[in-house]
C-alpha cells in the first residue's frame, strides 16, 4: 500500500465507533479515498456539465461511441450459487432489529441499506457498520422495549449492501478539509471488516449499486472493486454487485454499465420512484416532460414499460437477473382495505415476472411470501422474457399528459413533510398511509411540486399552481400535523424545519440537485 491518506474523526465520542473505526479500516478508508477522489470528482464534475447541457435543450440518447458493446456477443460472469434464487429480496436500513428481522424474513436476499431508506445521522452510521458486522458474525441479537429477544434464525437472506451515492459526504470523517466521499466510507468499512468472514461462509461481500448515470461511474466501481480485492487479499472477482437503473441517463446505458462491471454484476434492479425523480431533475424544465401526479405513474406508464422492458431484455441476453421494483404495502390485519392493497402487489408482480423478472423487492416481511409465491408460479419459459422488443429513445421519453389534482398536490406537500420530519429525527424509513416510505418517495414529490410551480400547472379544478398557492398548502398541513403531534403528546417534531427545507427545495428557478444534499446539514 502507499502511504494513506491522514483521516480525521469530528467526533470520535459515538458508541461504536472505536470497533469500527479501527486504525486498520481507516488506513483502509484513506487508500480508497487517496486513491479514487479525484476520479470521482472528475466524474461529478461531468455529471454537472451533462446535466447543463439537457437544461439548454440535448435530450438522453443511446451513446454512439459504445454501439460495438451493445452489438456484439458477451456475457457476464457466473453468478454465485447463493445469488441464483432471488425471487423475493427485502430491504430495510441497518438498525440492529429491522437487521435481525429481515435476515429472519424468509426472503432470498435482505439489501442492508446506508441509502436511500437510511438517515445518515453519526450515530446511525456507525451503529449500521457495528449491526452488520455482528450479523456477518451471527453474533446479533436485540432487545426489544416489550423484554422480547431478537436473535438470528437458522435460514437466514443472503445478505447485501447498499452504500450512499457517489454524489454524497460523510462529514464526520475529513480528509484534510474536506469529507470524505460517502460511498467509499460506507463501502470501505464494510468490506474490511466483513468481506473475508463472508467469503469463508461460503458467501461473498455483495453490493447493491445506487445513482448510477453513467458507465463510467461503474467502471470507477469496478475499479474499487479490483483494488479492494488487492489490498485485502481477496480472490479475485469475489466482491460481486447488483446496480439499480434508477436515473434516466442509465436507463440509456443498462448494457454498457452490465459490460463494465461484466466479470461482477449480477443483476439490474429497476427504481421507479427514483428515476421518475431523475427525468423531472434532468428534463423538468421542458414543458414537454411536465408529469401527471403519481397515482397515474403506474409501471404501465409508456416510458416506464418500455424503460422495465429494455432492462428484462439487456439482463438476459446478457446474463444477469432482472429484479423488479418496490412493494412498498405495509399489511394491517385488522385494517379491510389490506387485502386490496396485496392484491394489487400481486397484480404488479404478475406483470413483472410476465416481462422475465425473476423477482422483485418488497419493504415489509408481510409480503415476503405473497412476493415469492409469484415468481414461484411464473417459470421462466411460460414468462414472455425471451421476446425481442424493439426500445427506441422516443420510447423512453414518451411522458403523458399532465393530469394534477389539488388532493395529489396536498398529498405530495404532506408525504414530504412526514418524510422529512422523520429524516430529520434520525428515521429514514417510514410508514404513510400504509406504505414504507423512503428518500425516493420525497424526491419525487417535491420534484413534481416544483415542476408544477416551474410551468404554472393548472390543476383538474381549474386553479394554477404557484408558488403562493403551494406555500398556503404547506401551512396548513404544517398546522394539521403541528396540532396531530400535540394531542399524541409528542415532546418535539421538525415540521417547521421541514416546511422550511421544502419551501427550499420546491420554489426556487434552479432545481436542488439531492435533498439529501440540502438536509444533511440539518443532522
Amino acid at each position: 500500500m502507499h502511504e494513506p491518506r491522514t483521516l480525521r474523526v469530528t467526533d470520535p465520542s459515538v458508541r461504536g465507533l472505536e470497533e469500527i473505526l479501527t486504525p486498520d479500516a481507516l488506513a483502509f478508508v484513506g487508500e480508497l479515498v487517496r486513491e479514487f477522489s479525484p476520479r470521482l470528482d472528475l466524474l461529478l464534475e461531468k455529471r454537472m456539465v451533462i446535466h447543463q447541457s439537457l437544461r439548454n435543450g440535448a435530450l438522453p440518447d443511446f451513446l454512439d461511441e459504445t454501439s460495438s458493446i451493445r452489438v456484439s456477443e458477451w456475457k457476464v460472469g457466473p453468478i454465485p450459487a447463493d445469488l441464483r434464487q432471488r425471487r423475493v429480496e427485502i430491504t430495510g436500513p441497518v438498525d440492529r432489529k429491522m437487521v435481525i428481522n429481515a435476515l429472519n424474513s424468509g426472503a432470498d436476499v435482505y439489501m442492508a441499506d446506508f441509502e436511500d431508506s437510511h438517515s445518515p445521522t453519526w450515530m446511525g452510521t456507525v451503529q449500521g457498520q457495528v449491526n452488520l458486522r455482528d450479523a456477518v458474525d451471527r453474533t446479533i441479537t436485540y432487545d426489544g422495549p416489550d423484554n422480547r429477544e431478537y436473535k438470528l434464525g437458522n435460514k437466514l437472506a443472503t445478505l447485501m449492501m447498499r452504500p450512499r451515492g457517489l454524489h454524497l459526504v460523510e462529514k464526520h470523517l475529513l480528509d484534510g478539509s474536506r469529507p470524505v466521499p460517502a460511498s467509499l466510507f460506507d463501502y470501505g468499512l464494510f468490506i474490511y471488516h466483513n468481506a473475508k468472514k463472508l467469503i469463508s461462509q461460503g458467501t461473498g461481500p455483495y453490493l447493491y449499486i445506487p445513482k448510477l448515470e453513467s458507465h463510467l461511474e461503474a467502471r470507477l466501481w469496478n475499479d474499487i472493486f479490483d483494488y479492494s480485492e488487492d489490498a485485502l487479499r481477496l480472490p479475485h472477482a469475489s466482491i460481486r454487485c447488483s446496480v439499480l437503473i434508477e436515473t434516466i441517463l442509465a436507463g440509456f446505458q443498462m448494457e454498457e454499465i452490465l459490460y463494465e462491471l461484466r466479470e461482477r454484476i449480477t443483476a439490474l434492479n429497476f427504481g421507479r420512484w427514483d428515476y421518475i425523480f431523475s427525468l423531472i431533475k434532468f428534463l423538468g424544465h421542458d414543458a414537454r416532460f411536465v408529469v401527471p401526479e403519481r397515482p397515474l405513474l403506474p409501471m404501465t406508464t409508456p416510458f416506464l414499460k418500455s424503460c422495465s422492458v429494455l432492462l428484462a431484455q439487456s439482463c438476459h441476453r446478457r446474463g444477469a437477473y432482472a429484479i423488479g421494483g418496490m412493494a412498498a404495502q405495509v399489511p394491517i390485519k385488522s385494517d379491510p382495505r389490506s387485502q386490496e392493497a396485496i392484491d394489487k402487489v400481486v397484480a404488479d408482480k404478475k406483470r413483472e415476472a410476465s416481462e422475465g423478472y425473476e423477482g422483485a423487492w418488497v419493504a415489509h416481511p408481510g409480503l415476503v411470501p405473497v412476493v415469492k409465491r409469484v415468481f414461484d408460479d411464473t417459470s421462466p419459459e411460460s414468462a414472455g422474457g425471451n421476446k425481442i422488443v424493439e426500445v427506441t429513445r422516443e420510447d423512453l421519453l414518451r411522458v403523458p399528459e399532465p393530469k394534477i389534482s389539488e388532493q395529489a398536490l396536498r398529498a405530495n406537500v404532506a408525504i414530504s413533510l412526514q418524510y422529512l420530519e422523520s429524516w430529520l429525527e434520525g428515521v429514514g424509513c417510514v410508514s404513510i398511509n400504509n406504505l414504507m416510505e423512503d428518500t425516493a418517495t420525497v424526491e419525487i414529490c417535491r420534484a413534481q411540486i416544483w415542476q408544477w410551480i416551474y410551468h404554472s400547472a393548472k390543476l383538474l379544478e381549474g386553479s394554477t399552481i404557484t408558488r403562493k398557492s403551494f406555500r398556503t398548502t404547506l401551512h396548513q398541513e404544517i398546522a394539521k400535523m403541528s396540532t396531530r403531534a400535540i394531542q399524541q403528546a409528542h415532546e418535539t417534531t421538525n415540521y417547521k424545519t421541514a416546511g422550511e427545507l421544502l419551501d427550499v427545495l420546491v420554489t426556487g428557478d434552479g432545481f436542488p440537485e439531492f435533498m439529501t444534499l440540502l438536509a444533511y446539514d440539518y443532522l
